[in-house]
Formats: structure tokens, sequence, C-alpha cells
């Protein structure tokens, strides 16, 4: 387990997975090195409940009822136009298909489920452009 910092709590990510167990988890370990995550099931209420310029990371989970990740993300963005986002998949994603579907979409960040702490955590760094956890 990576160290905890309370001092990291500047950080915010808006977690959004239809799996709460999956969801709760991704959570716990951001968590656990300092990040404050909000985390939610249902991608409509996201939309109701959304405040921009908030959110530090957006991680969406692809496949969810009602709304896609994809979906969700292009609402969003219309709120909050610098929005960073890393998606969530169970199921392989293939950037150029999902381009054919979403052409405008600049999204190289996709985390696979089930991921590990390390992972996650470096995917996040990356998509944060820092070199370390925040202190």
């Amino acid at each position: 387990m990576l160290p905890s910092n309370p001092d990291r709590r500047g950080i915010r990510i808006l977690l959004v997975d239809d799996e709460y167990d999956s969801g709760l988890s991704i959570k716990l370990i951001l968590e656990a090195v300092g990040y404050n995550v909000d985390i939610f099931t249902n991608p409509k209420e996201v939309l109701l409940l959304f405040a921009p310029n908030y959110y530090d990371l957006l991680l969406l989970d692809i496949r969810m009822p009602g709304i896609n990740g994809f979906e969700l993300y292009q609402k969003l963005i219309e709120m909050d136009g610098m929005c960073k986002v890393c998606f969530i998949t169970a199921f392989e994603a293939y950037y150029e298909s999902l381009l054919e579907f979403f052409p405008a979409l600049d999204v190289k960040c996709f985390i696979r489920k089930p991921v590990s702490q390390v992972d996650l955590i470096t995917h996040v760094l990356r998509e944060l452009n820092l070199d370390s956890l925040p202190k």
C-alpha cells in the first residue's frame, strides 16, 4: 500500500462507475494516498450535480446503463472544457475504433479493470502532469 499523506487533499477526483464495489476499491486506493474522491454510480445524477472547475480529474467507467462513459464525457466537457479524463473499462478499448464513433475524442488515458494500485496511481499522476504524488 502506498503511504498516506493528509496534505494531498487539494486534488479532487470525480469517479463514476455503475459497479459500486469496483468504484469503491478505486476510491479507497486513491484516498489512501491523499486524493479527495467523490464517487457516483449513476451518470445521470452526475449531470445534475456536476460543478465546473471543481474537479482536477474525471475517472469514467465506459460501460454504464443509460449514458455510457463517452457520452457522459461529452456532456461534462461542454460544462467544463478543461476537464482531464481517464476512462475505466473491464473490456478491451481500441482507441482507433473509438475515434470512429467519437471523432472529437481527445483522450488517451484508458485504465483496464482490474487495476493494480501502482497502475492506477501511475495513470492519475500522468494525467495530472505530476512527477510524483502531491505534497
